[in-house]
């Protein structure tokens, strides 16, 4: 399996320009508006109720991990797009080696750096096992933000039980182990609605795309909710996803379903959405790492035409794609 995996990044390294996280709707220019940014950099934008700044490229690394690639590489690639601005950094115990490449890197720039894990259980004590080795691997003592994964998967009331994860997350915010909570997932958006209504609930991440609107519709199912409550929206399939959808999510090589010349207009398109702080990418090589930096640099909101061109391509590419990241209700 090693094997396999080393010959196929050499098929695709520099060609299929990756990334299988991020998110989209129209475009809003108070959003932009209150995008800081200056030449050669990469722009900030506050994270809701959170008020930290974070960069608006985010750096996913599942593809990394769960390739899976070896440490050195991994590092390699993770740093560039942390040498070039990233502060995001978007990370999972499930997500193969991935926090141990990561834990090579952020304690020499800890304070520089919003760190996210992830625990992907409805139970306290397996979300206590899940922490403790994120932060060991990690090799920090605290963690910006927590998400309770798969939400959409979960057994809602279970994960609001006194034994479940979200009273466990609870306690470890009060003892300065974690600073936020948060949600994810990919589908069933009617769970991420209930969460929200909690109040206990600092930031989502969800599968947004202009594609995907037109499948699972968090755009206008979730994010008023979120809005409403000052929750941040953190977005992710940018790029609708690996061809293929999960069963293809570890090679890479098969390529992303938007074509790479639609890939800055897809990422503009997430970042115009109202309520978007962050659009997650999670780069297979190193080329790709510095190109979605180079994307996210020159954001700009899109045009009108672009946006209506990317509308269509979305309704169009909707009915094959159907409901591949799990039930929509």
């Amino acid at each position: 399996m090693e094997t396999h995996n080393k010959i196929t990044r050499r098929m695709f390294l520099g060609k299929v320009v990756g990334g299988t996280t991020a998110a989209i709707l129209l475009p809003n220019l108070t959003a932009a508006a209150k995008t800081s940014k200056s030449e050669g950099t990469l722009a900030k934008r506050v994270l809701g109720r959170t008020k930290e700044k974070v960069t608006i490229l985010g750096l996913g690394t599942a593809p990394v991990g769960e390739g899976p690639i070896d440490v050195e590489e991994g590092i390699k690639i993770f740093g560039a797009a942390i040498d070039r601005g990233v502060n995001y950094i978007d990370t999972a115990r499930i997500y193969g080696n991935a926090e141990e490449i990561l834990g090579h890197l952020i304690p020499k720039r800890r304070d520089k750096l919003f760190v996210v894990t992830k625990v992907s259980t409805h139970m306290a004590d397996e979300a206590e096992k899940s922490l403790g080795e994120s932060m060991r691997r990690l090799r920090t003592d605290y963690i910006d933000l927590v998400h309770i994964h798969s939400i959409g998967g979960k057994n809602i009331d279970r994960v609001l039980a006194k034994d479940g994860a979200l009273n466990f997350l609870l306690k470890q915010k009060e003892k300065g182990k974690i600073r936020f909570i948060g949600i994810s997932g990919h589908n069933r958006p009617a769970n991420f609605v209930r969460m929200i209504k909690t109040d206990q609930i600092d930031v989502i991440m969800c599968v947004m795309n202009y594609a995907d609107r037109n499948i699972y519709d968090f755009e206008s199912k979730v994010l008023p909710e979120a809005r409403k409550r000052n929750v941040a929206c953190v977005a992710m399939k940018v790029y609708v996803g690996i061809k293929g959808g999960f069963r293809n999510h570890r090679k890479g090589y098969v390529g992303c379903v938007t074509e790479s010349a639609n890939m800055p207009q897809a990422l503009g398109y997430a970042l115009d959405l109202k309520g978007v702080s962050v659009a997650v990418v999670g780069p297979y090589t190193l080329e790709h790492s510095i190109q979605n930096v180079g994307f996210a640099k020159k954001y700009k909101p899109l045009p009108k035409d672009q946006l209506s061109d990317l509308m269509k391509l979305g309704k169009k590419l909707a009915p094959d794609l159907g409901p591949r990241y799990g039930p929509v209700t």
